[in-house]
């Protein structure tokens, strides 16, 4: 979500037409126009001026393009290491530079003993993360291999 309405975005959202013209039309992207075309008009978005960033359509480009959705995290950060690290880059040759961006604060555990693999117990989330259900999407990438998802 951005403070400024995306530049990119529409450049992204023509771009999402072009692919479908070619690969066919996904009913998704009628569902993301009329979701921002509602955010847009909404007094709640308008007043705080939030507007969809770029992945609203590029989302939608990958799965048309055959990506799974398990895909579309990866596929999203690519792009951004590139802009990051150029970002980075320049700061280095600036010497008025006084902040780099992204500036991360690691929350977690400061320093943890390390338990081998074989004398580590199952957690909570562990377990949890055990249960869940192979995706759609998967099963149907899948179906070639006899696959029998969860």
């Amino acid at each position: 979500v951005y403070k400024n309405y995306d530049p990119r975005a529409k450049i992204i959202r023509g771009l999402a037409e072009e692919v479908f013209s070619i690969v066919g039309r996904d009913p998704l992207i009628e569902i993301a126009v009329a979701l921002e075309k509602a955010a847009l008009a909404d007094e709640y978005f308008v007043k705080r001026k939030l507007y969809p960033n770029v992945d609203f359509y590029s989302g939608l480009i990958y799965r048309a393009l055959g990506f799974p959705p398990e895909f579309f995290t990866v596929l999203f950060a690519i792009p951004r290491a590139a802009g990051y690290l150029a970002h980075w880059r320049e700061s280095l040759d600036d010497p008025d530079t006084k902040i780099v961006r992204p500036h991360q604060v690691y929350q977690g555990a400061w320093l943890r003993e390390y338990v081998a693999v074989d004398a580590r117990r199952e957690g909570a989330e562990e377990a949890d993360m055990a249960n869940i259900p192979v995706s759609n999407a998967t099963r149907r990438r899948l179906a070639p291999f006899n696959f029998a998802g969860k």
